[in-house]
């Protein structure tokens, strides 16, 4: 059994080592939460179950804590990918709802399973979602005070289980003062992608991740015979010609787990089968 999950990179200069400890904290108090809920489920459910507590937490820009766009208004992305099936659902520009992860597990019943703006919100609704604000005091002072910031706090989890099974859950809450409509990597293929070989969640900039498409390349590379570190090798050396602002967790079929960025620092923690590891 493996797990890793992310919380994007510290991109805010203001960031105190305070702030830093309080993430190291939650990541850590997650991937025990995870763990123990792994020993239960699979991976398909661990991935969502664990994204959903990253979007519980104001730490991160993902759910609670979402940025602010240009017109007021916060909407957020979320997607899962399932690695046997190849099932993937996602979500769009989603508003006021809690949990966007909860949406997009909804939706891989669906046949139409990746919906954008107001239909995936609409869909929320029926579904029983209810209505529920993510703004934050912070984001809303940031907003008011035109407090520019790069919104790289994407979180996501990859999961190995104990039947071999893997997958992939992505969320984010955009990168604030963003054109309303834009949209990120995060519910896409290139920032969140499984097959049965390896799993794969980015965290960055959407629009150099999706020029990248860095999931997908990573996994298919896996798939086509290369190590998981040689993967990342050459699918992050193709970031390069264009100054590409990304990070990336991955773990594969034979328990093999691997993160990197291509500036530092992304947030992460894994589980390994055997111990915990921390990096900010």
């Amino acid at each position: 059994m493996r797990i890793l999950i992310h919380g994007g990179f510290f991109s805010e200069s203001s960031q105190s080592n305070e702030t830093k400890l309080l993430k190291q904290k939650a990541l850590l108090d997650i991937l025990e939460k995870s763990k123990v809920y792994l020993k239960n489920n699979n991976a398909v459910s661990t991935s969502i179950f664990a994204t959903s507590l990253l979007e519980d937490s104001p730490l991160f820009n993902a759910g609670i804590g979402s940025q602010i766009q240009q017109d007021g208004k916060i909407r957020m992305s979320a997607a899962i990918m399932d690695g046997t099936s190849h099932k993937f659902s996602g979500v769009i520009n989603i508003e006021n709802v809690q949990n966007p992860i909860f949406v997009a597990q909804k939706l891989m019943r669906e046949d139409d399973r990746v919906l954008g703006g107001e239909g995936a919100t609409k869909y929320a609704f029926k579904e029983g979602f209810p209505l529920f604000s993510t703004e934050t005091k912070e984001r809303k002072i940031e907003y008011l005070t035109k407090k520019e910031n790069l919104g790289t706090g994407t979180v996501g989890c990859v999961v190995l289980d104990q039947n071999g099974k893997l997958a992939a859950a992505t969320s984010t809450g955009g990168k604030g003062f963003e054109i309303p409509g834009r949209v990120s990597d995060s519910a896409t293929i290139a920032g969140n992608y499984a097959n049965e070989h390896c799993a794969v969640s980015c965290t960055g900039v959407g629009e150099d991740i999706v020029s990248g498409a860095l999931a997908t390349k990573i996994v298919t590379r896996v798939t086509d015979g290369y190590a998981l570190k040689d993967a990342f090798k050459k699918t992050f050396e193709e970031l390069k010609p264009y100054d590409g602002f990304a990070g990336a967790i991955a773990v594969c079929k034979n328990g093999d787990v691997f993160f990197s960025e291509s500036h530092p620092k992304i947030v992460y923690a894994s589980f390994d089968g055997e111990s915990n590891t921390v990096f900010t």
